[in-house]
């Protein structure tokens, strides 16, 4: 049951105008949680490694 590519892309332009797209205030909020989330995650590994580095180095 294949419509074709014009079909899909106008269903596609369809279900976009549907979307809730979050607001510059929102979009501003998860950059930051995610940009936290994220040099949260990087300094947690560094140490973590830092300390498997010194404990494998002692032995």
């Amino acid at each position: 049951m294949a419509k074709g590519p014009v079909t899909f892309l106008r269903n596609v332009g369809r279900e976009m105008k549907r979307v809730t797209w979050p607001t510059k205030k929102e979009l501003t909020r998860y950059t930051l949680v995610v940009l936290t989330t994220l040099i949260f995650m990087v300094a947690f590994f560094y140490l973590v490694d830092l300390g498997i580095s010194t404990l494998l180095r002692m032995l």
